[in-house]
């Protein structure tokens, strides 16, 4: 018996130990696994809960930070209170400005500040959100000063939704809403949400051909369960539904 338990103690020893001793940048690699492959929110926390280990470990924080303020955005986005949703993304705003302090001269807490800022705005509702829309400029700019690419063309697609979504007296243009989201389809050709906001954005210039071309791309691509995949089974529901509208029908007859 007092074998049996020196064996046991001995294991939750080795146990503690281990876990005790990962290093930051093995827990950041876990996270960034479990990110990897979410499919629902149970994995996505587990990725979290990585990350924000190695954020207590960690001497330099910039990575942590800013995957931390990408896994906010996630969770948010696939959570359905609206105000549960502005309390997770209040925390990716505080995790990517942090990130945003350690490397200013760094594309990804700026990127994930900016999408962080518009998911809280649409949140509590555009006309309570227009102060958050200089923010989201600044950081999706500086995005595009230090690398357009990033993201598959993310800034110039967050631009294009800002510039779509405002009314025209608080700054909306559906000319520069066009511009940025055709920028950022040249840098990210299979991003669904990119397409479907290029076809929301077509749809309001009356471009219908262009817009319904837009989303039957997107429902002739293969999905795939991970919500970071290229298109999401939402995204192609999404697009057909936007198929349904009086505009497309209109143009058959």
């Amino acid at each position: 018996m007092k074998t049996k338990i020196f064996f046991l103690t001995l294991f939750f020893l080795s146990v503690s130990f281990f876990l005790f001793s990962q290093q930051p940048q093995d827990l950041i690699s876990q996270g960034d696994e479990l990110y990897a492959e979410m499919k629902d929110i149970a994995t996505a926390n587990k990725a979290l809960a990585e990350y924000r280990e190695a954020l207590k470990k960690a001497e330099n924080k910039y990575e942590a930070y800013w995957k931390i303020a990408r896994m906010m955005y996630f969770i948010g986005d696939h959570t359905e209170s609206k105000k549960e949703k502005k309390s997770i993304f209040s925390q990716g705003i505080y995790h990517a400005k942090k990130a945003v302090e350690l490397e200013m001269e760094k594309p990804d807490g700026h990127y994930w500040l900016g999408v962080n800022y518009g998911v809280y705005g649409e949140a509590k509702g555009v006309f309570k959100s227009l102060a958050l829309v200089k923010p989201i400029k600044k950081e999706m700019n500086k995005v595009i000063e230090l690398n357009r690419e990033y993201e598959d063309g993310g800034a110039d697609r967050v631009l294009g939704r800002v510039y779509f979504k405002l009314p025209g007296i608080a700054g909306g243009d559906k000319k520069k809403s066009l511009e940025h989201l055709l920028k950022s389809k040249e840098l990210g050709p299979e991003d669904a949400l990119t397409r479907i906001y290029l076809a929301d954005t077509y749809l309001a210039l009356k471009e219908y051909d262009k817009a319904r071309e837009e989303l039957e791309f997107v429902l002739n691509m293969e999905s795939d369960p991970c919500w970071i995949s290229s298109v999401t089974e939402e995204q192609k529901a999404e697009a057909k539904e936007m198929l349904q509208k009086k505009e497309f029908k209109k143009k058959k007859k």
